[in-house]
């Protein structure tokens, strides 16, 4: 193989970092430097500087202001931090990217704080909308409403009212957790749901005491609602779906990099949208890292996993190496799937999703076509399951090692389990922020000691050994990492109480969870998740000091600046 010039210099400036830590910038001044800042780098080899040299879309240099002057020539720009800190790129370890950008063009419900509330947000967009057309929403959640509507089923609102203030429109409102939506009585017409619909397997159809579906719909239960939403939608032209696409992208886009997210693990891929993401790489109009899970049904994915697997393509900004998987719902919506009944449903242990045969079969496709399995399962059955469902495939394939495979949420977990996370190599993506956002009804749900024993470990499974990486789960939450960095460290709710705080993670934990484990957790340990030479150039500039100032002020913290690639690509104004 023959190596050009250019390739013989860049070996042997790699070399030189590898030995001294700086490359020779006599004839290659940064692009950029940023100075008089707390320099968070996450590398234990050297934890902390005040000054960074970008060249290109790589870090050249760390150390002191003074030794940032030999990398100064005519055209580098330089940022003053002027005290400010600076640390790698947050890593989001689980996200849903274009749901994220299409939950910004849709109606916003996580403000609500009533039914009654939600009512006239619907009423109010009908008014703008052209009759028949289906009015969708996302965001609502029962547990942050100040009471439960008058007419309701386990706590859930009969929609009638909904029906009766917008009958033109097909209505769908999704639960803030994705695991259940709300439909009016125009939707579930459209949908073929009446009386005599059983509820599916994996799902449920609360009914009221007539056997009348009250129009909320548990999980699988769902899916028909979306099959005639997907219905209505075919009618659009295929240019309008693409811009459709593009538009939430381009918001997903814009809120990685308003709040730092320089790479997002997306959490449940089709294969259609890893095509369209290939076309913007390739055109440049990808600005943000996607680490990507495909979702497809076993079926397809058998066909078709050798032909989508890529590993850093266009240059680090496309990676496909995940399969996704959902073995329960979640505990908001009583879906979570538990060994024990719910304390208050006590008739109900949660659903199984898929079947742990299906799950099986998903695994033994991740392992033969070297894809990191990426389950989500969030009660103590399910992640029981899953371990060991993990572990036997581990077993039947010995000469396979360091897979790295995942569970997704990992939140309640027997503590009989949790040893079983770092002794098989599985790592725990979690999402700080659910536990302080779930935390006012966990204990109403699971009762004190399995709340205090298994509700969201974090510090049980670090002291284990276990990897644990950070996330939002957007757009279930808001994307923002600090808000997840917020509640790991203090898991204070909303009104100031600590929920379990002896669970809590210490700020270093908690920002390593954000950016080295992260990174890790997608084989990408060896070019990000900390600011080191040769490293891509992917950093954050933060307004607060987030390892040292008060819990009160943790709040307040805000993105300045995100940089990828060694591009300024968001400056907080």
């Amino acid at each position: 193989m023959r190596i050009s010039k250019i390739g013989c210099l860049l070996v042997f400036e790699l070399l030189c970092v590898a030995s001294t830590g700086v490359i020779n910038a006599a004839d290659t001044p940064a692009t950029v430097v940023l100075r008089g800042a707390r320099v968070v780098t996450v590398d234990p080899n050297r934890p902390e500087v005040t000054a960074v040299a970008i060249g290109g879309t790589r870090i050249v240099a760390v150390g002191s202001d003074e030794s940032m002057a030999v990398w100064i020539g005519p055209k580098t720009r330089i940022i003053e931090c002027r005290g400010r800190t600076v640390v790698p790129g947050f890593i989001e370890g689980h996200a849903h990217f274009t749901s994220l950008g299409h939950s910004k063009l849709q109606l916003d419900l996580s403000t609500a704080s009533s039914w009654d509330e939600i009512i006239r947000m619907v009423a109010a967009a009908a008014k703008s909308t052209p009759g028949g057309s289906w009015i969708v929403g996302r965001g609502w959640h029962q547990g942050k409403w100040r009471e439960p509507p008058l007419s309701n089923v386990e706590g859930y609102p009969d929609t009638l009212e909904l029906s009766r203030a917008v009958p033109d429109h097909p209505v769908l409102l999704t639960h803030g957790t994705g695991h259940m939506v709300l439909a009016n009585e125009r939707a579930m017409h459209l949908a073929g749901i009446s009386a005599e619909s059983p509820s599916p397997p994996g799902g449920e159809i609360l009914k009221a005491g007539d056997g009348r579906p009250i129009g909320v719909f548990r999980e699988t239960a769902a899916r028909p609602l979306y099959r005639a939403l997907e219905h209505f939608q075919k009618g659009r032209t295929p240019e309008q779906i693409t811009t459709d696409q593009r538009a939430a992208i381009k918001e997903a886009v814009a809120e990685c990099l308003k709040y730092g997210v320089t790479t997002l693990h997306d959490a449940g891929t089709s294969l259609s949208e890893v095509d369209l993401f290939k076309e913007l790489a390739e055109r440049e109009e990808l600005p943000v890292r996607l680490w990507v899970m495909l979702n497809d049904v076993n079926d397809v994915l058998a066909t078709n996993l050798d032909r989508y697997r890529m590993i850093g393509a266009y240059d680090n900004h496309l990676t496909v190496r995940g399969i996704k998987r959902m073995i329960d719902g979640a505990l908001g919506t009583h879906g979570a799937w538990m060994l024990e009944p719910y304390d208050d449903l006590p008739t109900s242990r949660g659903l199984n999703t898929t079947s742990l045969q299906q799950l099986k079969q998903s695994a033994e496709l991740a392992i033969r076509h070297d894809y990191q399995l990426c389950v989500h399962a969030i009660g103590d059955r399910a992640n029981r399951e899953v371990l060991t469902v993990m572990e036997q495939t581990f077993q039947a394939h010995p000469e396979k090692t360091d897979l790295r495979w995942r569970i997704e949420h990992a939140q309640h977990l027997n503590p009989v389990d949790i040893p079983r996370f770092k002794k098989l190599g599985v790592i725990a993506s979690m999402q700080g922020n659910h536990a302080t956002s779930d935390g006012p009804f966990v204990v109403q749900r699971l009762g004190e000691w399995r709340s205090r024993t298994g509700a969201y470990a974090w510090r049980s499974l670090l002291d284990s050994g276990a990897t644990v990486i950070n996330g939002t789960d957007a757009p279930v939450e808001t994307l923002n990492p600090l808000d997840s960095f917020y509640a790991s460290v203090t898991r204070k709710l909303a009104d100031g109480i600590e929920f379990f705080p002896e669970q809590r993670m210490t700020r270093t934990e908690a920002l390593t969870s954000y950016t080295r484990n992260a990174a890790y957790a997608g084989f990408e340990e060896q070019f990000k998740g900390t600011i080191t030479v040769g490293k891509l150039a992917d950093l954050v500039v933060l307004s607060h000091d987030i390892l040292t100032v008060p819990d009160s002020e943790l709040k307040r913290a805000q993105v300045d600046y995100t940089i990828i690639d060694g591009r300024i690509l968001f400056v907080r104004e």
